[in-house]
């Protein structure tokens, strides 16, 4: 099978192996690695119909993977998709209203980024032996909710790591901050930072980028890496629960084969859909890929205009992990739209830095042919959570509710009828107080918990392991800082 190297999206660094990129995180020119060559599914769709995740999982990571063995794949993904899971099938797809609804939220943080931070670890560790490095890896993680969680929950105790989480004060949901600040293990770290999302992110990159801090961090035996969506480790798994699904979905005889399928994501980071893309690029027959935004519609403004500005008012809404207007992941694809022009993706980086936008050519634009955008107000997302209880009893959160309003607008205007999946990125226990008032607004004066046990009531829906931990967890975390005092906790931490 032909070894397939990775390249930066800004082009200092090139020709280099996978599980290089997997323990580097970022580039070193701060660009995010990218496959220099596109690799293809080796097997038949037919072939894969019919499979565990865990066999596909492996087909599909082993054509980017090319430097880890069958072996040490194997039991990475043996490693990760296990009990953790509340559901033999890790990905179980439900038809509801003639939609296929993909749920990604049956592991042990009842979000999509387990799907990828439930291996990463293994990644990262497998990485580590076969590069020999020696330094204890820290993992700085930047999260609008979910990935904090996610990510600590894959690494806590996992000998020579550890993981410090920078989390927005104000922007997560109660269910949300309350699973990091309880989060166990001697080696996790959770900070709430008076900023938002971007704040966070922006300074975790910059900790990345300073050379003297890694210098200093070497000095001291530690190495920074990444558990965002900025790392390949986490991009690579998320491919393949869409050639899974596409794979289930043809294994029931619910897709014929070569028949089209297209895939609605809510997006905020642009990892999930970006996922789907390069599934489409292996070979899947994906149709039209949907990026759904909420209020702070910054990437549908970007698809409809070619302009990314993120100079505008910071919403925080009730899809908080979608609250963001730095998309780091969408550097990815443009990459590809400037065809593999460094110098331009470089170009196009340093303005978004220096005046907060960038934009595309007429030329450039082209390429979004196969992708559409919408977004939903909240208010059109508590009006899709009610009526499709009303009409199905089928509950889901206010983040896929987001991808399901923006559908039924596309569909509403496209009159398209391709047979469509829609990433189901969050349990809504994760955010049951907006989920629960949305389909009735009696439940409003409840607190947490009993919100939590009237949602099982009227979904039907066992209350997640996930969840009934965190009743009467105890608060081990509680550090704020400054966004410029980030620097300063990450040295306090490690001492």
């Amino acid at each position: 099978m032909k070894e397939i190297l990775y390249t930066s999206t800004r082009g200092k660094d090139t020709g280099v192996k996978a599980s290089e990129a997997v323990l580097q995180g970022l580039a070193t020119d701060g660009g995010l690695f990218v496959p220099e060559t596109m690799p293809v599914l080796d097997k038949s769709l037919d072939e894969l119909a019919g499979k565990s995740y865990q066999e596909v999982a492996y087909e599909v990571m082993k054509l980017f993977l090319t430097d880890y063995t069958e072996e040490e794949l194997k039991a990475c993904i043996a490693n990760a998709y296990d009990s953790k899971f509340d559901t033999e099938e890790i990905a179980p797809i439900k038809e509801v209203d003639g939609v296929y609804y993909l749920e990604l939220f049956h592991g042990a943080t009842i979000a999509f980024k387990d799907m990828a931070l439930s291996i990463l670890p293994h990644l990262m560790t497998t990485a580590a032996k076969k590069n020999n490095i020696k330094e204890e890896i820290v993992i700085l993680t930047a999260t609008s909710g979910d990935t904090g969680k996610a990510a600590m929950a894959g690494f806590a105790d996992v000998p020579g790591t550890r993981i410090i989480v920078f989390f927005p004060k104000d922007g997560v949901s109660p269910v949300q901050r309350k699973q990091m600040v309880t989060q166990k293990g001697d080696n996790t770290f959770v900070v709430a930072v008076e900023g938002n999302f971007d704040d966070c992110q922006t300074k975790v990159k910059q900790l990345f980028g300073d050379k003297e801090l890694e210098k200093e961090m070497l000095e001291k035996g530690f190495r920074f890496s990444s558990a965002n969506s900025i790392n390949i480790g986490r991009l690579v798994p998320q491919v393949a629960y869409y050639v899974y699904s596409y794979c289930t979905l043809l294994g029931k005889g619910q897709l014929k084969e070569g028949e089209k399928l297209n895939v609605v994501v809510p997006t905020g980071n642009f990892g999930n859909i970006l996922a789907a893309l390069y599934a489409k690029l292996l070979g899947v027959p994906l149709g039209r890929l949907i990026c759904a935004s909420n209020d702070n519609k910054v990437l549908f403004d970007f698809f409809s205009t070619g302009i990314y500005d993120k100079n505008r008012a910071f919403v925080l809404t009730t899809s908080p992990s979608m609250d963001i207007l730095v998309s780091s992941n969408l550097e990815r694809l443009i990459y590809r739209i400037c065809g593999n022009d460094a110098s331009k993706v470089s170009e196009f980086m340093n303005d978004l830095t220096s005046t907060g936008k960038y934009e595309l050519t007429d030329e450039m634009r082209k390429e979004f042919k196969g992708f559409g955008a919408g977004y939903a107000t909240q208010d059109q997302v508590a009006k899709t959570i009610h009526d499709l209880y009303e009409k199905t009893g089928y509950v889901i959160d206010t983040h896929t509710a987001v991808a399901a309003c923006v559908y039924n607008k596309y569909k509403a205007a496209s009159k398209d009828e391709t047979k469509t999946l829609i990433a189901s990125t969050a349990s809504p226990y994760k955010f049951t107080k907006d989920v629960l008032t949305a389909i009735d607004s009696k439940y409003a004066g409840m607190d947490d918990f009993e919100m939590i046990d009237k949602l099982s009531e009227i979904s039907k829906v066992e209350i997640p392991r996930a969840i009934e931990e965190i009743r009467t967890a105890d608060v081990r975390h509680n550090t704020v800082s400054t966004v410029e005092g980030m620097e300063e906790v990450v040295k306090g931490f490690l001492k």
